[in-house]
């Protein structure tokens, strides 16, 4: 299992490495995650340099990609020397966005008329775009989920684990990064977002 991590410069570390920590809980499954990036390194909002684990064309042939945000997002969105590269296929692979991510699925036609999640300084941007803009934390639909607020990245990686490893791998996975004292609670909340799109998929 190959899940791409997409993560450019000026990415958010929240995003990236919060769902890169949860996903990698099923390393043992034989899950290969990978921070996917355009060049060698990047550097984050914060000033974190790191090195890529994977060049951007990983993502066109990976099972799982999640497409991170960052504050150069909107300058990403109109760079085609980035964006020709990527050639992402919902329905061959799970394809979620985080935040500004949203932007980027939008301007590569990967939403194709679904609304989506984002956070609350790229959702005008979102919008212009052509997108319902969805005030709550996460929606999905077939194989594409959206994700807006840094924090909720443990929704995508929850929802990505739960669809191809089953319930009880994401609540594993969920309860060890979860606080002493509100792992039970933590574990609940996490599946009560995610479980209601998982089973209407399931039903169709």
């Amino acid at each position: 299992m190959n899940i791409a991590i997409l993560t450019f410069e000026g990415f958010n570390e929240l995003d990236s490495f919060i769902a890169l920590g949860i996903l990698n809980r099923m390393k043992g499954k034989g899950w290969n995650v990978q921070i996917t990036c355009p060049s060698d390194s990047v550097t984050s909002m914060n000033g974190v340099k790191i090195q890529a684990q994977q060049p951007l064309e990983f993502a066109n042939n990976a099972d799982v990609v999640l497409v991170g945000s960052g504050v150069y997002t909107r300058d990403i969105a109109k760079d085609s020397h980035i964006l020709d590269r990527l050639k992402l296929d919902p329905s061959k692979q799970l394809v979620c966005a985080q935040c500004s991510g949203a932007l980027l699925l939008s301007v590569l036609g990967v939403l194709n008329g679904l609304p989506a999640c984002t956070d609350l300084t790229t959702k005008p941007w979102v919008i212009e775009s052509g997108v319902e803009v969805l005030n709550q934390p996460f929606f999905a639909k077939g194989n594409i989920a959206t994700a807006g607020g840094c924090m909720s990245s443990q929704y995508l990686a929850t929802w990505i684990i739960a669809k191809l490893a089953g319930n009880k791998s994401a609540e594993s996975a969920i309860h060890y990064v979860a606080p002493v004292g509100e792992k039970d609670s933590a574990v609940s909340h996490s599946m009560s977002i995610v479980t209601p799109y998982i089973e209407a998929l399931d039903a169709a």
